[in-house]
């Protein structure tokens, strides 16, 4: 079989005009970026909010594995597959990372014949979303050390400062730093320190922000640092947010694509699951349930960190209802959740699945708890036996969880009808009675041991005395009754990666607990997860290459 970035070479794509024209879209309402690149500006809003909404579909997975789940690509061929039994359907999802990208994971437009395209344009710059997040970021960055060497008129304390510069690239040694060293005039020397783009406030408040106004509005709560007796700084305070939001006119609007199958798709937003809430921006899911009968969309990793975000946060604040819930699994991954090293994968083990669907029992008891009905998808693969497919599928019906193959990546669209045939069945045939798993008016601590006790499975929570001090600073600040967004290895249900499977008898430890105010969120931080992630030993960078003609090899 042809490689990703081979068949992504090779796809007839569409005029992204003809994509628009098929949505109903006007031609005054999109910014082309080329051939096969637009934005939708806020006028087709406008025109369509009185619109009935589709449905909304939900695309999460078990824990992720070095076997493959291949969440994105069943998403994709989801949305290929609809079109196929006649649905009027479009696909929202994240923007892929440069970090991800260039270190271990790759990008993230699907698999084989399940992609989304111009796949190179959508790993790379795309249309400039993350460029512009990362200036606005470092804009209002700069201005609080402005202000500290410019005479500290609102009183910064510089060892409180909690506003740390971004860079879209994994790079450990950005972690740390010491800035404004060098003499009087080079600023006031301080700690500080990188993370990566995707977990930027800013990023944050890019996806859950309704228009450019409420982006505004946001980005000058944001907290930047506090003062000598403790107050917070807001960059309101430093006249900040109106060149921030400048800077992000063109990015608050949705990016609009095609598969290689020419469902369209909107690509909009990107923050990371593990270290931020995980889903593609509150203005593209809205402004695509106003153009397709059936929306389907991603939240990252497993349904212990996207689905439980994208439930608790995206929806409670964007006051959405999905319909139906797919959770993506291999038999793979579960065989290897129940013991089997990768290399040994291939062959029929049935003892070891017994062991490792525990993981996939988990996460469809969590959509549960939320009330949406719960489809599992199965990502075929050609090393899985009919004895392993109807375990799967048998241990399903049991809980009570609808169960479909999905062969998307060799077949495209065609590979998805049964899973989308399913997906419809459910829609028009479950109800959904969608609730969040919380109400706000809890204490931070008891939002945070809910979470960890019904969503992850464990015993309680222990919070360093770090943790426990910002909780006591922000609930007197007024700041508690803001939901959670949990920082979380995506590998375990537990706060350790190693733990497969279903662990139980563990307890999750809460080291760090930070205030994102203008996304208006609570970040939960536990175990040893990084905001600024390295790259390994041998990066993704190192492989790929470009020729004379302007061919790219090696991006996957």
């Amino acid at each position: 079989m042809k490689s990703d970035i081979e068949i992504a070479q090779e796809a007839k794509m569409k005029p992204i005009t003809e994509i628009a024209e098929g949505l109903g879209l006007l031609e005054d309402e999109i910014e082309l970026y080329g051939k096969y690149k637009a934005k939708v500006n806020f006028g087709a809003w406008e025109r369509l909010k009185d619109r009935p909404d589709g449905k909304l579909i939900l695309v999460t997975a078990i824990n992720p594995t070095p076997a493959g789940e291949g969440k994105t690509t069943t998403t994709v061929g989801l949305g290929q597959a609809m079109a196929k039994i006649g649905k009027k359907a479009m696909i929202a999802l994240r923007e892929p990372s440069l970090g991800p990208c260039f270190g271990v994971k790759g990008g993230a437009a699907g698999g084989g014949y399940a992609q989304v395209v111009p796949m190179e344009d959508i790993n790379l710059h795309f249309t400039g979303d993350f460029h512009a997040i990362t200036s606005a970021h470092n804009l209002l960055a700069a201005i609080v050390d402005n202000h500290l060497q410019q005479g500290n008129e609102l009183n910064i304390d510089p060892r409180q400062v909690v506003f740390r510069r971004v860079m879209d690239m994994n790079d450990r040694a950005l972690r740390k730093i010491v800035i404004g060293l060098g003499g009087r005039t080079e600023g006031v020397p301080r700690e500080s320190g990188f993370d990566i783009t995707v977990a930027s406030e800013i990023m944050a408040i890019l996806c859950l922000s309704k228009d450019l106004m409420d982006l505004k509005e946001r980005f000058g709560k944001i907290v930047v640092a506090y003062t000598y007796d403790g107050k917070p700084v807001t960059a309101h305070d430093l006249e900040a947010e109106g060149a921030m939001a400048l800077l992000m006119k063109d990015a608050i609007k949705p990016n609009l694509v095609q598969t290689l199958e020419n469902t369209p798709v909107f690509i909009h937003g990107g923050p990371f699951a593990n270290i931020a809430h995980g889903c593609n921006s509150v203005v593209a899911t809205k402004m695509a349930l106003k153009l397709a009968d059936y929306v389907i969309t991603e939240a990252g990793f497993g349904a212990d960190l996207g689905a439980e975000k994208f439930y608790d946060l995206k929806c409670r604040y964007a006051g959405l209802k999905p319909s139906a819930t797919v959770i993506v699994a291999t038999v793979r991954a579960l065989k290897f959740n129940g013991g089997v090293p990768k290399d040994q994968l291939n062959a029929e083990n049935l003892e070891a699945l017994a062991k490792g669907i525990v993981n996939l029992e988990k996460h469809i008891e969590n959509v549960n708890k939320f009330g949406v009905p719960a489809i599992v998808a199965i990502n075929r693969f050609p090393s899985d036996t009919e004895a392993e497919l109807e375990f799967v599928a048998e241990r399903c019906r049991q809980l009570g969880a609808e169960f479909a193959l999905s062969e998307v990546f060799m077949k495209g669209g065609e590979g998805g009808i049964d899973l989308a045939n399913a997906v419809v069945n459910i829609v028009e045939n479950k109800e959904s009675n969608f609730h969040v798993l919380y109400e706000l008016d809890l204490p931070i601590a008891k939002k945070i041991e809910t979470i960890c006790k019904e969503i992850y499975g464990a015993d309680g929570v222990s919070f360093t005395k770090e943790a426990q001090t910002a909780i006591k600073k922000y609930e007197d600040l007024g700041y508690g009754n803001l939901p959670v967004c949990m920082a979380k290895t995506q590998y375990s249900l537990s706060d350790d990666q190693n733990l497969l499977g279903r662990p139980t008898g563990f307890t999750v430890t809460v080291r760090e607990v930070r205030l994102s105010a203008g996304a208006g969120f609570l970040v939960a931080i536990t175990g040893a997860i990084m905001t600024m992630p390295g790259l390994p030993k041998r990066p993704a960078a190192l492989k790929m290459d470009i020729d004379a003609e302007g061919r790219i090899t090696g991006l996957f």
